[in-house]
């Protein structure tokens, strides 16, 4: 029998749910000033370690972003809108040239192979209720609510709070947890503290060789706006598996006014460039970084983005490094494999199989995705000592 507790316990829940559910973009700005904060954190930590104070680290990392922010609009931003501007005249006539392209081909195919040959005109009408829906979301909220500059600045601001004083905020968070879970959920948010550092870390570093190379390729080529379109590669590379294949596309459609061999070359370039930093710079610079596997990461993009929209989709990898440390250490570790200790002695040993050690230790192996040297392995089960929890 289900007692009255029990209901009440679970309509909380519910109620909770649907509540999150309500405030979902909200609680994304609020995430992603989280990674904001945990960034200049990473940052200020550096400048601790040289010798400074907690408060001259954090103002210089202040000072870091701010400068680094202010001369982007000042000595990029300007050029880029100009070649952007150019771009928007540029991608459609390239595009138009690719169907006159594909028209005269097809009067010297057969014709049960040209029915087959790619109509853009068509495909765009086709994709545009799928990005209608995928952008349609966070464009509303952006857009009706506070406007595009009052939400940056909220995630702005916010992190900017939560780099002050991130201690205070941590051990609110963790007391809304039992007490004697408190240590446990303190050890996972120091793994996803560290996890998102070192991804953002080779994250920017990726973003930056990119969009270098990107630049100074397309230049080389001859490519109209080749600033403007190496920027957006780099941008886009902070999407993964989506971001590089779209990036391709306005530099090919841009070539195509000139020559179908240039729209060629620049297909090899990005080909040659996406290769170079797949394979040689991201395992580089994210050496110790938390290990995603390709398929996992594409679903939790199209997951991310049907959910949040297309903010979710830029935010899809960072919330799926947090997502996933949560739900090994809680759901895997901390309640599925504890189940199963507690019931063993009640089945009968022909239904329950015991793993050998060999068995267990490569589970435990394959599925350990943090360093070793981050000590999270805390199953304390006492109550814990709430003001030590969360200083730095």
């Amino acid at each position: 029998m289900v007692n009255l507790g029990q209901w009440l316990g679970f309509l909380v829940v519910a109620v909770s749910l649907y509540i999150l559910w309500q405030i979902r973009q909200v609680l994304l700005l609020v995430f992603a000033a989280v990674v904001l904060a945990n960034s200049l954190n990473l940052l200020s930590r550096r400048f601790q370690e040289a010798g400074l104070r907690r408060s001259g680290a954090v103002l210089l990392s202040v000072i870091c972003f701010l400068s680094t922010l202010i001369a982007f609009f000042l000595l990029i931003v300007p050029p880029f809108a100009a070649q952007f501007q150019d771009l928007i005249v540029l991608v459609p006539a390239g595009v138009e040239r690719l169907n006159v392209w594909t028209n005269n081909l097809s009067h010297f195919v057969p014709p049960s192979i040209s029915a087959y040959l790619p109509n853009l005109g068509s495909l765009g009408e086709q994709l545009q209720p799928y990005v209608n829906r995928l952008l349609g979301g966070s464009f509303a909220f952006f857009s009706s609510s506070l406007g595009v500059v009052v939400n940056i600045l909220l995630v702005l601001v916010l992190g900017l709070m939560l780099l002050i004083n991130p201690s205070a905020y941590r051990r609110g968070f963790i007391r809304l947890f039992p007490a004697f879970y408190r240590h446990r959920v303190d050890g996972i948010l120091k793994e996803c503290e560290f996890s998102l550092g070192r991804w953002i870390v080779g994250a920017l570093i990726s973003m930056s060789v990119v969009a270098v190379l990107s630049s100074v390729g397309l230049a080389l080529l001859g490519v109209k706006a080749a600033l403007a379109q190496g920027i957006l590669a780099g941008l886009l590379n902070f999407i993964p598996n989506i971001g590089p294949t779209l990036s391709v596309v306005l530099p090919m459609a841009t070539a195509l006014l000139d020559s179908p061999v240039k729209s060629l070359l620049v297909f090899v370039l990005y080909i040659a460039i996406q290769q170079f930093e797949s394979n040689l710079l991201t395992p580089y610079v994210m050496a110790q970084q938390v290990a995603l596997l390709p398929a996992a990461t594409l679903l939790a993009q199209v997951f991310f983005a049907t959910v949040f929209g297309f903010l979710g989709l830029a935010l899809a990898l960072p919330l799926t490094v947090v997502s996933q440390i949560w739900l090994r250490r809680v759901l895997i570790e901390d309640v599925m494999d504890r189940w199963g200790v507690q019931h063993q002695k009640r089945l009968s040993p022909s239904f329950v199989p015991q793993p050998s050690d060999a068995a267990v230790a490569a589970v435990t192996s394959e599925t350990d995705l943090r360093p070793h040297s981050l000590p999270t392995e805390q199953t304390e089960t006492g109550p814990a000592d709430d003001p030590s929890i969360g200083e730095d």
